[in-house]
């Protein structure tokens, strides 16, 4: 049988949405809220540490639009940056994705998968140290994210339609029981604890000392909280990378960006405060492993709703690192496409997809799920991301002086003045955590400027094929 050339658009705006949405909602919200609270200590500035995430998320978003109607093809934000600035900074981006922002992540999301299996089964907790190799150790709960991430890149090789129906059905469930567990929290609401959680709700300060932080101490404690709900609403761009297989993409996936992540910005500030109706804040900020979501079921339902809510949490994650691993490996089909990476994975198997891209992403983010914890990777790759983000979006600035006249079936809503703000709120951020957070997120920084000389020595390899 021959192998096809070009993907098969089998993807409706449903699919294309609960990419979005299934990519966004993983593990951050049912852990990172104890994080926040820890580093803000007031009710206030919990949910406004998600608000602006929640902003900044919808800006980028909608600007996005505007690139995706004009370049619906394969790769995404890689390809944007490509038409927007050069090649270079095209392929520092894929290098990024490929060593950090998308391997990092699917290891982030399948050590989250497999820390809230050992709330179910402690088996797989990950205290135990299954493989002890001196300079390493190795959990059983690592083991099993390396489990999950394997399983989920063998169901993604059989085609795209196996992958559309996990990465559906899961999200339509985690939506769901997401939703169920903000209604049950709403309808169950403690009015003393609610009341005691507002009653100084702007004094930021850490939940350990009622001391507040100084101006510059302040600013770095909001950019150090932001970093879990910045990773909590990122990979919403996802179903970009896969254009070539939706359905009408000029129209979808500038729609399904919009929706998917309105959809998950509204459920994220809802469960927040769900979990500020039953909890007090120094319960979320203690909550055990971080487990914030299981706290709040158990003060709900007791002992039988902590298994509960941690399963839907596994369904969650399973199906948030299915978009993730989906996703991923159309940038590293362009990429080899373009001559910057290995000219296998810009092969399409039997069943149309990057087979190759998809195991060479699945090693690399087995390798990320032995060498760090969860709120390690979340450091690095929350700096990283936010960096190319704001590139991205003064790509849209660039373009509209490069092309003006260009088939734009979208324009960025609110442009130039939410562009510009994304732009000068990501700059904030990016700043604050190199100087407050600099043990992972320099590394991060290094990664990805390590591209560049990777770049040229991609280049020169090939000046001679070419010249001849």
């Amino acid at each position: 049988m021959q192998q096809p050339s070009s993907f098969k658009p089998t993807l409706s705006l449903l699919d294309a949405t609960m990419i979005v949405a299934g990519s966004m909602i993983g593990s951050g919200i049912f852990i990172v809220s104890a994080d926040i609270t820890r580093l803000t200590g007031s009710a206030g500035w919990l949910l406004l540490v998600w608000l602006i995430t929640g902003f900044m998320t919808l800006t980028a978003a909608l600007s996005y639009g505007e690139l995706s109607g004009m370049f619906p093809r394969a790769g995404g934000q890689y390809v944007y940056l490509k038409e927007a600035f050069n090649p270079l900074t095209a392929f520092v981006y894929g290098w990024s994705f490929f060593t950090v922002i998308q391997t990092a992540t699917i290891a982030a999301v399948g050590v989250a998968f497999a820390k809230f299996t050992a709330y179910i089964v402690p088996a797989f907790s990950e205290d135990i140290v299954a493989l002890d190799l001196g300079w390493l150790q190795v959990s059983r709960a690592q083991l099993l994210s390396i489990a999950v991430i394997l399983l989920l890149t063998f169901i993604n090789t059989r085609g795209i339609k196996s992958g559309k129906l996990v990465q559906t059905t899961l999200t339509l469930i985690k939506i769901i029981s997401l939703a169920a567990l903000i209604v049950c929290g709403l309808v169950l609401l403690k009015p003393d604890i609610w009341q005691a959680n507002w009653t100084a709700p702007w004094h930021l300060h850490p939940i350990s000392s009622a001391t507040s932080y100084t101006l510059i101490g302040a600013l770095g404690a909001i950019a150090a909280a932001m970093v879990g709900s910045i990773f909590s609403s990122d990979s919403w761009h996802n179903v970009a990378f896969i254009a070539g297989e939706i359905r009408n993409p000029r129209r979808n996936i500038g729609m399904s960006l919009f929706l998917g992540t309105m959809i998950v910005t509204l459920l994220y500030l809802l469960a927040n405060i769900t979990y500020m109706a039953v909890l007090p804040l120094q319960e979320i900020a203690s909550a055990e492993k971080d487990r914030v979501a299981v706290a709040a079921s158990q003060a709900m339902f007791g002992e039988a709703g902590t298994v509960l809510i941690a399963a839907m949490i596994m369904i969650s994650t399973f199906g948030c690192n299915n978009g993730l691993i989906l996703a991923g490996a159309r940038v590293y089909y362009t990429m080899a496409n373009d001559g910057l990476f290995f000219r296998r994975a810009g092969q399409l198997n039997q069943a149309a997809v990057p087979s190759f891209a998809l195991w060479i992403q699945c090693l690399v983010a087995c390798a990320w799920s032995v060498s760090g914890k969860y709120g390690d990777l979340l450091d690095m790759i929350s700096f990283v991301v936010v960096g190319f983000y704001m590139l991205t979006i003064a790509g849209i600035f660039v373009l509209r002086k490069k092309r003006p006249d260009a088939e734009r079936p979208y324009k960025a809503f609110g442009y130039p003045v939410l562009p510009v703000m994304y732009i000068l709120m990501g700059l904030a951020f990016c700043l604050l955590l190199i100087f407050y957070k600099p043990r992972f997120t320099w590394p991060g920084l290094i990664i990805a400027l390590a591209g560049i000389p990777v770049y040229y020595a991609v280049m020169a390899k090939k000046r001679p094929t070419t010249s001849r």
